[in-house]
C-alpha cells in the first residue's frame, strides 16, 4: 500500500482480534457486531450489523482506506463482493490450517505498517502452542462445528493442526475438507475418544453435553460411553487468530 491506513473498517471477530493484538485498535472506525473481544475495547466502536449481514452503504459512508474481510463463514463472499464493488481498498483473508492464519497475521501487520509486530506476535503463538508427539493411546478427537447434523473440522482446517499439535489424532483427517458430516455408521466405525463442542454460533453456556451423550446409535462410540464430551469456545477454535493459542491450550487439557 502506498499510504499506511488509518481508518480501517474490520468485518470478522478474527481480524478484530488481530488488529488489537498488533496494538493498532486505535485506527479501527467500524466493525461487525459479532467482533465482541477484547471488550473494552470493541464496546465502543461502531457496529455495522452481523458479520454475515454488514450494512455496505453504511460502510461506505465511513470512508474507510482499508477494510479487512474474509472468507472464512460461508456467506462472507456476498459481503466482500459488495465492499470491492463499491472500491473499497479491501484484504480479503482466508487461511485454511494453521499456516494459513500465521501468513494472514503477517499480511495484516504488513498492510498496518507493522510487519515487526506481526513477526513478533506469530513468534510468540508458536511458542505458546509447541507440537507434542503423540502418545501411543493418544486420543480420536472430535470438534464439531454443528451437533445436528454433526459437523466437524476436517483435514483442511487449522483446527486439525491443533489437535495434532497438541498430541492428538484428528477424528476427521482423512476427509480432504475444511468440515465434513459425521452420520451414525461413520461415528461408531471411526470411534472419537473425545468429542468437543464448539458449535458455531452458539455461546458456551448454551452447550449441552447431553445433546451428544443421548444421540441415537452413539451409546457405544467411546466418546459417549466413557463421558468424554466438553466445550471448547468456538472463540478460540473457530477464529482464526491470537486465541487460537487458548484453543490450543484446552485440547492439551483434555488429550493430555
Amino acid at each position: 500500500m502506498s499510504t499506511t491506513p488509518r481508518r480501517v473498517l474490520s468485518h470478522t471477530c478474527s481480524n478484530t482480534e488481530i488488529i488489537c493484538a498488533l496494538g493498532c485498535a486505535d485506527r479501527i472506525i467500524a466493525i461487525d457486531t459479532d467482533s465482541d473481544y477484547p471488550p473494552e475495547i470493541v464496546a465502543p466502536l461502531v457496529k455495522l450489523g452481523r458479520d454475515l449481514d454488514l450494512d455496505v452503504e453504511a460502510a461506505i459512508a465511513l470512508q474507510p482506506d482499508l477494510v479487512l474481510t474474509s472468507l472464512t463463514v460461508p456467506g462472507h463472499e456476498r459481503i466482500v463482493e459488495a465492499l470491492q464493488a463499491a472500491g473499497l481498498r479491501c484484504i480479503v483473508i482466508d487461511p485454511l490450517s494453521l499456516d494459513d492464519v500465521f501468513d494472514s497475521i503477517r499480511v495484516i501487520a504488513e498492510a498496518l505498517g507493522v510487519p515487526e509486530r506481526g513477526a513478533e506476535l506469530i513468534a510468540q503463538m508458536q511458542a505458546a502452542m509447541p507440537p507434542v508427539a503423540p502418545a501411543a493411546d493418544a486420543p480420536r478427537v472430535l470438534v464439531e462445528w454443528w451437533p445436528k447434523p454433526v459437523i466437524g473440522a476436517a483435514r483442511r482446517s487449522w483446527v486439525h493442526d491443533l489437535i495434532e499439535r497438541a498430541g492428538g489424532h484428528n477424528l476427521l483427517a482423512d476427509a480432504d475438507l475444511k468440515s465434513a458430516t459425521l452420520d451414525v455408521a461413520e461415528a461408531q466405525r471411526l470411534a472419537p475418544d473425545v468429542v468437543v463442542m464448539s458449535w458455531c454460533g452458539v455461546k458456551e453456556e448454551k452447550y449441552r453435553a447431553e445433546v451428544v451423550l443421548r444421540r441415537e446409535g452413539w451409546e457405544s462410540v467411546p466418546a459417549v460411553r466413557d463421558q468424554r464430551v466438553y466445550p471448547i469456545t468456538e472463540a478460540f477454535l473457530g477464529r482464526p487468530g491470537p486465541r487460537l493459542v487458548e484453543g490450543y491450550r484446552a485440547l492439551r487439557r483434555l488429550i493430555g
